[in-house]
């Protein structure tokens, strides 16, 4: 039910343990930067359409991906209420700037890392929503399992785009990226967020 083989065979890493453990401890917290997840992957997407309008697989890819997105994002939105949590502006985790610091400046080169990214941060949220669920009340671990099929199909969807818009080989910049990730991921992080990294508190 939560097997993902080529999610795991793709990030170098599973989620921590320790993130788990804290997770558990601040599920608000969790399910409200969940929702901000879904809502700029969606806003990601729609910049991508936006700067390249004539990539006609890639508005396809995105456009259906974002709407993709808003929807988990509207679906996030009914627990909060549900459970009387306030939707809130979080502080980011740093984890998205530590990839995107990395990016190249020329038009091309920053289309392939940005897609790569886009690919890594969906294998990761599925292997986090994958990761969480079985220690989840019935109604969340259901709703988790339930977006496991959309975020493979999106990591899919932006390492194929890399691939076909590179005009190089891109396994180079994957693993660069995915080693950098992994960092992110085992290294501690002052936040507890979606993505973070180990909390402070389990770290130290």
């Amino acid at each position: 039910m939560t097997d993902i083989p080529e999610i795991k065979a793709y990030l170098l890493c599973e989620t921590p343990d320790a993130w788990i453990q804290e997770a558990l401890q601040h599920l608000d917290i969790i399910l409200i930067d969940h929702a901000a997840n879904e809502m700029k992957a969606a806003q990601s997407a729609m910049t991508l359409m936006a700067k390249h309008p004539h990539k006609l697989d890639l508005l396809n890819k995105m456009s259906r991906l974002a709407r993709e997105e808003l929807v988990h994002f509207e679906q996030v939105l009914k627990i909060l209420k549900k459970r009387n949590i306030k939707y809130q502006a979080l502080k980011a985790s740093p984890y998205a700037s530590k990839l995107a610091q990395h990016i190249r400046k020329g038009q091309k080169e920053k289309l392939t890392d940005t897609l790569i990214i886009g690919s890594i941060i969906e294998a990761r949220s599925c292997e986090r929503f994958a990761k969480l669920a079985p220690y989840l009340d019935e109604e969340l671990k259901k709703f988790y399992l339930s977006l496991l099929k959309s975020e493979a199909r999106h990591f899919k969807d932006y390492l194929t785009l890399a691939e076909a818009y590179s005009d190089e080989p891109i396994d180079e910049r994957v693993t660069f990226f995915l080693e950098t990730e992994k960092q992110a991921i085992l290294g501690a992080d002052p936040l507890m967020r979606f993505h973070s990294g180990i909390p402070v508190t389990a770290a130290g």
